[in-house]
């Protein structure tokens, strides 16, 4: 399961980011227009918040779980949410646990 996590780590950053740069690349660092098209219809602004709300519960179950299991490193989890997203964050982080979980035994 580890080579899929990290496959999925992987397919979590370039995806996201192979649509997010063609925006900073036409539009520059324009947080304005950002989240303006990003809470742009009813349909958008569904995702939007869904995504904010999943990536909050997981950032809170995943630092609980880290400090129970002491799983280190705690803080990449939250730099890959912040940087790119709850598509890199996850599948990171239960890396990091299943990683863990294989020293164990």
């Amino acid at each position: 399961m580890r080579r899929i996590w990290l496959l999925l780590a992987l397919v979590g950053t370039v995806v996201p980011y192979s649509y997010i740069i063609p925006f900073f690349v036409e539009h520059g660092i324009d947080i304005a227009l950002f989240f303006e098209l990003l809470f742009a219809n009813s349909v958008s602004r569904f995702f939007a918040i869904d995504l904010v709300i999943s990536s909050v519960a997981f950032l809170l179950w995943s630092y609980t779980d880290a400090k129970k299991n002491k799983i280190p490193g705690w803080w990449t989890i939250l730099a890959a949410n912040m940087l790119v997203g709850l598509s890199l964050s996850l599948p990171l982080y239960l890396f990091k646990r299943s990683a863990m979980a294989s020293k164990a035994h």
